[in-house]
């Protein structure tokens, strides 16, 4: 059975994936389309920003978040000067580090979604005299829905499963910051192997459920039937 800390730590690595999906969904749409219609040269610098971290470590990103978010970074600056205080080991600073670290989950689905759309739909809107923002409501998101589920799920699977940059910027805070994995860890460290085995065999079986979704949903998007 779980423990009760284990169940606080499921419910607030819940929390935070639903929370930092909600944001990507809004941040994430804009810079998507923008990367899918764009022909300016940054696009090149800003599509390698938002996919760094599928390669760095944890750990560097973490850390270069640590630093920005704590008094003397320019985050930590401008959250204090807002009365906010410093980020670091506190869930808004747990929000914003894997908003960041799960960011690419969630623009690269989008942006293939977009760019497979092309511009004949578009077109078409506008010989409607519907308006850009009309267009993008009707026709480009019904179109990429696919798209906005696989990186909907991908994103939040993604912030479930993160280790490094949580316990570099929130720490181990029961109820405020320790999330699934960093229980897991605090049972490996304690020697407690039974606890650490169900609580991963309950991601184990999350994982699973999710890439199962995501392919089983992959055919029917190919197939036209959704």
């Amino acid at each position: 059975m779980l423990s009760t800390g284990d169940w606080q730590a499921i419910w607030l690595t819940a929390r935070l994936s639903a929370v930092v999906t909600a944001i990507l969904l809004v941040v994430g749409t804009p810079l998507a389309w923008w990367l899918a219609r764009t022909k300016h040269w940054m696009k090149g610098p800003v599509g390698a920003i938002t996919a760094m971290p599928l390669v760095l470590p944890p750990s560097v990103l973490g850390f270069y978040m640590l630093v920005s978010m704590g008094p003397d970074g320019p985050i930590g600056a401008l959250t204090t000067a807002l009365g906010l205080g410093p980020l670091p080991f506190t869930f808004p600073g747990l929000v914003v580090a894997s908003v960041v670290y799960s960011l690419p989950f969630m623009v690269q689905p989008l942006q293939s979604a977009f760019h497979a759309i092309g511009d004949r739909p578009l077109e078409v809107a506008a010989t409607l005299r519907a308006s850009p923002f009309d267009a993008f409501f009707s026709v480009v998101i019904p179109m990429a829905l696919p798209g906005y589920i696989t990186a909907t799920i991908m994103t939040f699977a993604h912030t479930v499963g993160e280790f490094g940059v949580v316990l570099m910027v929130g720490g181990n805070l029961p109820g405020v910051t320790r999330v699934v994995s960093v229980q897991i860890f605090d049972h490996v460290q304690a020697l407690e192997y039974d606890a650490a085995h169900r609580l991963a065999a309950v991601m184990l079986a999350f994982t699973f459920v999710v890439l199962l979704a995501v392919y089983a949903w992959r055919p029917r998007v190919k197939k036209g039937v959704s």
